[in-house]
């Protein structure tokens, strides 16, 4: 290319430049049309999946008994974006052949949290009551959904994990410049700019702006208008309120396998095994951002000074102090190593006496 730039004249070089720009754009505009096209045709190939479930079930139903209640059990992890979700949802994908569950991805167009009302009617019709998935284990980034809004009788256990804001929204931030190591041949959004976090906040770029860390607690507030409010007082007193009524355990990326832990003493149809799968696994840590930097004092300090980023922090803290209480009345401590507490109570004075 650059002996065809000493011999051409200024003139073609300028039309040999246009000429590869043009290319360039047509292969990208190619590509962009296949991962569309691949996109359609697995969905159809899910909707058709779906159909022939349901249908089968049609068919069946009159004969159905009863689920046993300990098959009837389902558990969602609306998983946060970059909050190490893809290893722990690996966690779940290589135990369910052996704790006999189904895993299943939700999916949602353009990866919006937020369900249309005919959707969220759709989503807790299929979780309650598409029987030849359960026990099953749904996972996808989605907004809390509050089922007793529908009438259901027997709600899903929800389960989550969050990060410390600022250190989610660097994580995030180079992921869509320069992709992971658990799919880095994919194109991001932002593949090719160069840009530190650093430099960013420097020059007070959009994506790294105080806004983009409004994310956690509208995950945890829900389908409410007001959730998405950016600095919504009401959204934190919500997410905090759900937290604690609603979730069963919300665990940090930062103590992951406590979290990992004390799920699968709680939840052993689920989890068993999970603890030594993750100290021992190769899927424990997948999803490395490439070419992260850690950003400065300054730019730190440039975030917190935000509003948005006391209530973020502020929901951390409140989450991390809940795990932490969990946590306390459930591990102890010995030689270095955590273990879970045998069961502290039982039964007595059981009249009428049995004979």
């Amino acid at each position: 290319m650059g002996l065809l730039r000493i011999m051409m004249p200024p003139k073609f070089q300028l039309l040999a430049l246009l000429a590869f720009a043009v290319a360039m754009l047509f292969l990208e505009n190619q590509i962009q049309k296949l991962e569309e096209s691949r996109g359609k045709l697995e969905r159809a190939i899910a909707r058709h999946e779906v159909r022939e479930i349901e249908q089968r079930h049609t068919l069946d139903g009159s004969r159905e008994m009863p689920l046993d209640e300990s098959e009837d059990v389902v558990v969602i992890y609306n998983r946060v974006p970059k909050t190490a979700s893809t290893s722990f949802t690996n966690l779940a994908y290589d135990l369910c052949g052996k704790n006999k569950y189904h895993v299943l991805h939700i999916n949602t167009t353009k990866n919006n949290p937020v369900m249309s009302l005919q959707d969220q009617v759709r989503f807790v019709r299929n979780v309650t009551s598409w029987r030849e998935m359960k026990p099953a284990f749904y996972h996808g980034h989605v907004s809390f959904l509050d089922f007793s809004k529908f009438g259901v009788k027997r709600k899903p256990i929800y389960i989550n994990v969050i990060r410390d804001p600022i250190e989610r929204l660097v994580s995030y931030y180079y992921f869509l410049r320069f992709g992971d190591d658990y799919r880095p041949g994919l194109r991001r959004r932002k593949q090719g700019d160069k840009k530190t976090f650093d430099e960013c906040v420097s020059a007070g770029g959009s994506d790294c702006a105080a806004e983009k860390l409004w994310l956690q607690i509208p995950f945890f507030c829900g389908h409410y208008s007001e959730c998405w409010n950016v600095g919504s007082r009401w959204a934190l007193e919500q997410a905090k309120y759900n937290l604690v009524n609603e979730y069963l355990l919300v665990g940090v990326t930062e103590e992951l396998e406590d979290f990992v832990m004390i799920l699968e003493a709680a939840l052993p149809r689920y989890f068993r095994g999970a603890t030594e799968l993750y100290r021992t696994g190769k899927k424990s840590h997948l999803r490395k951002t490439s070419e992260k930097k850690p950003p400065t004092k300054e730019s730190i300090a440039k975030l917190q000074q935000s509003d948005i980023w006391k209530m973020e922090s502020e929901f951390y803290e409140f989450a991390l102090e809940q795990f932490q209480f969990v946590r306390a009345h459930a591990v102890r401590e010995k030689d270095g190593e955590l273990y879970i507490l045998a069961q502290n109570f039982f039964y007595e004075k059981i009249y009428p006496k049995m004979n």
